[in-house]
């Protein structure tokens, strides 16, 4: 693997030599020679599929495409008709064949050639059983100058927090859409049920989309209450069968010890914007576990705005110690990501569920990913190291000192 450079991540490979076969298939169709290699375009191609892969995703019955497509799907096609030409590659003949290369095409296909040091190679951007975007797909629709889905949840927290003002009334607002991916009618006749709160956040959900239903029915995980779908497009009926890896749900990473919980009254219920869902919710249980962990050992620590989960220690001396809590898929882009990013203190403690960080060569890919300036700044842990690692940090600040 290679280190990303500091500044802005692009997906792309360095350029190969073989200049004159591309000015010989830029002439044949027609385009100027931009000096680009295959794999450079192929790169940014997946980066611009997986923007239109998560915008088309929010369309009401994606499965039934009509033209005219939308202007941003039918960019995509064009553009991968015309790197299918340059490559001699069959084009996809319309957006239904192109949504299914996405389901089949990894990131290291030969079309996109996106470099292992930045996306797993078997990453696709459309699940194959969920036929929805995948996590990882979310993730490099999220890299880049705009931010993506990513942005679009921080954007809305930011939104919240400003109607509700800094301190426990945001908190308690952020607090309950994380619990609260989807929310039933008969929920708000519960104990616990704030109106309050709910008239603050009603607005950052919508009705369950026709893309999620199956028969009318809504499916949702029991590990983490996100929308699941089953191969085949019927309803999985009680039983063991309905616990097997036919069963897709956004976490994408979930056990299957429990069927999932079906909703019969989709028109009855409400479902949290899917960036809160992927970037909110997901992380939410490692934020948790973290601030547990903190509080175990008696750590003062204060919420952040800006990142979607940031916390500030307190009583760490002349330096400024920070944790921010992810669970991504994709190490490099992480580091990506926090490389960019304007919330960097002195040391952050970037913290991932423990079955993230145990894969192999996640560590190792996010390391690689940083620039050299910034390895000894941000730290990957998990809230079970979180605590020891602080404390290490410390006596090695007191070694140094």
């Amino acid at each position: 693997m290679r280190a990303v450079r500091s500044g802005p991540l692009v997906l792309g490979v360095a350029r190969h030599r073989g200049r004159g076969m591309r000015a010989g298939a830029a002439r044949r169709a027609g385009r100027p020679d931009t000096g680009e290699t295959p794999e450079d375009v192929g790169s940014e191609l997946f980066r611009e599929l997986a923007r239109m892969v998560a915008a088309l995703a929010e369309v009401q019955g994606l499965r039934s495409f009509a033209l005219p497509y939308p202007g941003l799907a039918q960019r995509a096609l064009d553009r991968t008709v015309m790197h299918c030409l340059d490559v001699g590659e069959t084009p996809p003949r319309s957006l239904p064949e192109l949504w299914e290369w996405c389901r089949t095409k990894p990131a290291g296909d030969p079309l996109f050639a996106v470099p292992g040091s930045l996306v797993t190679p078997g990453t696709t951007l459309v699940h194959p059983i969920g036929r929805m975007p995948t996590r990882s797909c979310l993730e490099v629709a999220s890299h880049g100058p705009d931010g993506g889905v990513a942005a679009h949840a921080r954007a809305l927290l930011g939104d919240l927090e400003a109607r509700c003002g800094a301190g426990e009334r945001y908190r308690q607002c952020r607090r309950f859409l994380a619990r609260h991916p989807v929310v039933q009618q008969r929920d708000r006749f519960g104990l616990g049920w704030s109106k309050t709160i709910w008239n603050r956040v009603k607005d950052l959900y919508g009705p369950l989309p026709e893309s999620l239903l199956v028969d009318g029915v809504f499916l949702r995980c029991p590990s983490c209450g996100l929308p699941a779908l089953p191969r085949g497009g019927t309803v999985p009926v009680p039983g063991p069968s309905a616990t097997d890896a036919d069963i897709w749900c956004e976490g994408e990473e979930c056990p299957r010890a429990a069927p999932p919980e079906l909703i019969r009254d989709p028109d009855q219920a409400w479902i949290l914007r899917r960036s809160l869902r992927a970037f909110l919710v997901l992380p939410y249980r490692t934020e948790e576990a973290a601030r547990d962990a903190l509080g175990r050992a008696g750590i003062d620590h204060e919420a952040l705005s800006g990142p979607l989960s940031a916390y500030r220690l307190r009583d760490t001396g002349p330096a400024i110690v920070d944790i921010q809590v992810y669970d991504r898929l994709q190490p490099a882009l992480l580091a990506a990501h926090l490389t960019d990013s304007a919330h960097l203190a002195d040391r952050t403690f970037v913290v991932v569920p423990d079955a993230l960080a145990g894969r192999d060569g996640y560590r190792e890919a996010f390391a690689e990913a940083l620039p050299a300036l910034l390895r000894d700044r941000l730290v990957l842990t998990t809230p079970v190291d979180l605590v020891p690692d602080l404390g290490r940090a410390r006596r090695e600040e007191k070694d140094d000192a």
